[in-house]
């Protein structure tokens, strides 16, 4: 999905050859309806896949995109929990936000914030918060830190992430590649300083993969062309 929200990205570099490549005329519509109509035509792609019995991996240039995987996922008939990679939060609600950016608030919208934003149109059910895991999220707004403060959300580092902290049934795994550490990648749009290296968070995800439950993937390109990132996590990505 060469798009960042419903802005389409002529030259998006993706980390992965597609097999599939979304792309529609979207609607003169404020942004969540326009990106309604296009994540309706992910999460039926993604529901005829899984139902085939294959495992999506979706790339799009923001987090908001796992609205779409997940509802697809509901189709097919799947309850997924979530574990989710990000040097942030995504935890914001268009009440709480700072900046007003849209790419901040999915995680919170998956589990049953506004459901009139999208999810509703969507048929997007929530998720439990229980059944979320948030990986890293070294880089908080205040909001959101009062917000998981409260949350049932459960929170670790990337070297912890293990069966032990994973939660139950399917999984729906969702890495925004900013996780990682932004002095090795170069060209991100919000780089976090600090974070693990791109081996770790590589050794991490495939931890996830090798509980066998995992039954989509969900990878947030999130960096501006020309500095070759994509190449710099396809290793991760190929082993996903």
């Amino acid at each position: 999905m060469p798009y960042h929200l419903d802005e389409r990205l002529p030259d998006f570099e993706a980390p992965v050859e597609a097999d599939e490549t979304i792309t529609l005329l979207l609607p003169e519509a404020g942004h969540w309806r326009r990106m309604a109509v296009l994540y309706d035509t992910v999460a039926d792609s993604v529901a005829k896949l899984v139902g085939e019995g294959d495992r999506p991996v979706v790339v799009s240039g923001d987090c908001t995109t796992s609205l779409a995987v997940v509802a697809g996922l509901q189709r097919a008939g799947i309850s997924p929990s979530i574990v989710w990679f990000d040097a942030h939060g995504d935890v914001h609600t268009p009440q709480s936000t700072l900046s007003g950016y849209l790419g901040g608030m999915p995680l919170r919208l998956l589990v049953g914030a506004n459901p009139e934003v999208i999810a509703d149109l969507l048929g997007l059910e929530p998720v439990p918060e229980q059944r979320v895991v948030l990986v890293d999220a070294r880089d908080l707004d205040p909001p959101e830190a009062e917000y998981l403060a409260g949350a049932e959300i459960i929170r670790c580092e990337v070297a912890e992430v293990d069966e032990p902290v994973l939660p139950d049934g399917p999984i729906y795994l969702h890495v925004d590649f900013d996780v990682i550490d932004g002095e090795e990648l170069p060209g991100l749009l919000y780089p976090a300083p600090g974070g693990p290296s791109r081996k770790k968070v590589g050794k991490a995800l495939r931890r996830v993969l090798d509980t066998g439950r995992v039954v989509a993937v969900g990878g947030a390109c999130t960096w501006v062309p020309g500095h070759g990132t994509a190449a710099l996590v396809e290793p991760i990505m190929t082993g996903l």
